[in-house]
């Protein structure tokens, strides 16, 4: 695993900004396509031809709504040398996971992307900065494909992003103050296609106010459930539960709010009946993460602030699968799950931290940009 991550820019139109990318990305993307073939022949039988092939039912509702990102896909493809389906089925490996009734059931039974997500603003943050951040849970087989991405694209908002490399969207802040971060909710929903993750939340990070964001994550229809939690500069956050059959949403207690991998403003009509979370260990992640989060009231600085976000993302109640998640020896190796990336963003400061894996054994990294730097930020 990576000690940092590497640091990837990239500007001009989508197809520019899309083969600076790809060109950039080209060793971590054959990585990464090796282990997801892996990755899904075992869980599901499928080859990589099969898994692009489902993919491509993403094309069109994909071009409809964002065509420049998919010319951006595009530009991914040309600049790494592979095929466009490839770096959309990277864009939309959940949705294939959940595109027929086999591959929804063995989804379930692997809880797909833990993360552990939160806001931490007014009287829960001592120093009277707003904090968003998270611990990004995934398979460990990708974490040496993990990049953080600016992208500069005036008129929209400068964007700070922790990717898998060839992804368009994840979760990251933008240069209006604006940060997104996410969780896989799961459940089963019915067949009609919606859009891809990884699009939602580009184009939520594409937005320079909270409300234009929420406009994005309303009048949306997503393929899968996610949960968004929005923060911005000014101390405001909310918790989105997006569903493809409807939202339910959150606000901060006292001035602090941590979401996991389970329903939490209230569990879908759809789901009610027979409902279990993805993730159990999500049960135990967000209290502890809450207790340990509330130190921050105590903070008289930044740094300070770091130092107690790190520690209360280091918690190892439940290990392995504890809030800072590492492998389970009990599973073969490509079944690991780990904390990819842990994060912490100074919305206040503009400074935007990192770990390249799990929080408890590194120190943050601090990227070499600042949200607010370039004519894009807010004056």
């Amino acid at each position: 695993m990576n000690t940092t991550l590497p640091v990837v820019e990239i500007s001009g139109t989508p197809s520019q900004r899309g083969r600076q990318y790809g060109e950039a990305v080209a060793v971590q993307l054959e990585a990464a396509l090796g282990y997801y073939a892996e990755a899904f022949g075992l869980s599901s039988g499928l080859t990589w031809q099969q898994v692009t092939a489902r993919a491509a039912r993403w094309l069109e509702p994909v071009r409809d709504h964002a065509p420049d990102l998919l010319e951006e896909m595009q530009g991914i493809a040309d600049g790494a040398g592979l095929d466009l389906l490839d770096i959309l089925a990277l864009n939309a490996r959940g949705e294939v996971i959940y595109d027929d009734s086999f591959m929804r059931m063995r989804a379930e039974e692997e809880a797909p992307e833990g993360c552990t997500s939160f806001a931490a603003l007014g009287e829960a943050s001592g120093n009277g900065h707003v904090w968003a951040g998270q611990n990004w849970d995934w398979r460990a087989g990708v974490a040496d494909t993990v990049v953080m991405l600016r992208i500069v694209q005036p008129p929209k908002p400068t964007l700070l992003m922790q990717v898998e490399a060839g992804q368009i969207g994840r979760q990251g802040a933008n240069s209006a103050g604006l940060a997104l971060n996410a969780n896989g909710l799961g459940g089963r929903f019915d067949d009609t296609v919606g859009l891809p993750q990884t699009v939602i939340r580009r184009r939520v990070l594409d937005q320079s106010t909270v409300t234009d964001a929420l406009d994005v994550l309303f009048r949306t229809r997503a393929h899968i459930a996610s949960n968004a939690l929005l923060t911005c500069r000014e101390g405001f956050s909310i918790d989105v539960e997006t569903t493809p059959a409807g939202h339910d949403w959150m606000y901060p207690t006292d001035g602090l709010l941590v979401h996991g991998n389970h329903y939490q403003a209230g569990v879908p009509t759809a789901l009610a009946a027979g409902y279990r979370p993805i993730a159990p260990d999500s049960l135990v992640r967000v209290p502890r993460a809450e207790e340990g989060l509330r130190a921050l009231r105590e903070a008289t600085g930044p740094d300070e602030s770091r130092k107690l976000i790190k520690q209360a993302l280091s918690d190892h109640l439940g290990f392995p699968g504890s809030l800072c998640t590492h492998g389970d020896p009990r599973q073969p190796p490509v079944k690991h799950w780990a904390t990819l990336v842990s994060s912490c963003v100074d919305l206040t400061a503009g400074d935007y931290h990192v770990t390249a894996g799990t929080p408890c054994d590194r120190e943050y990294q601090h990227l070499p940009w600042n949200l607010y730097d370039g004519p894009h930020a807010p004056k």
